[in-house]
């Protein structure tokens, strides 16, 4: 089974995919690294490079050209999910999994990350909270489209787990 997590970035898709993965001994997938390594340059130097658009159009190919092993857990960028047809594709071709959590903690994770995401370039505090809301106000509907939602405090493999039905 293929297992593609989504949400919002900051919410832990990354770790969470890579202890899922872990413990079943699945194939761990970060489409992130994978565009990367497709593009020759860093997410935030093609953003930069090339305008959003051409990222979308690249995530979009990176998700349905790469080659998954038959069980892989699979860490997706925050916006996959809400372009094209990339979250009727996942669902069609694995389960998904939207972890959930509110704009604030979304916000205080964000403002202590050192991952550099262009899209929150010098927003800070109530600004970045402010962002996040509007953000999630577009997003949350492809989110909500996920075959499984787990709320994303407290977590631990046995909550995804079970949110998964596993």
């Amino acid at each position: 089974m293929k297992y593609f997590i989504v949400g919002f970035m900051g919410c832990g898709k990354t770790t969470w995919s890579r202890k899922l993965a872990a413990k079943w001994g699945y194939a761990f997938i970060d489409l992130d690294h994978v565009l990367e390594a497709k593009a020759g340059m860093s997410i935030a130097e093609y953003f930069s490079s090339f305008g959003e658009d051409a990222f979308r159009k690249l995530e979009s190919q990176v998700l349905k050209e790469t080659e998954y092993a038959e069980n892989t857990v699979v860490s997706t960028g925050g916006g996959l999910p809400c372009f094209f047809d990339n979250m009727d594709w996942m669902n069609a071709n694995g389960k998904t999994l939207y972890i959930k959590l509110s704009p604030k903690t979304l916000a205080d994770r964000l403002e202590n990350s050192k991952t550099i995401r262009p899209v929150l370039q010098g927003k800070k505090g109530d600004e970045l909270v402010e962002f996040i809301t509007g953000k999630l106000a577009e997003r949350e509907g492809f989110y909500l489209q996920a075959s499984n939602i787990v709320e994303g405090i407290d977590m631990s493999v046995e909550k995804l787990e079970e949110a998964l039905g596993v």
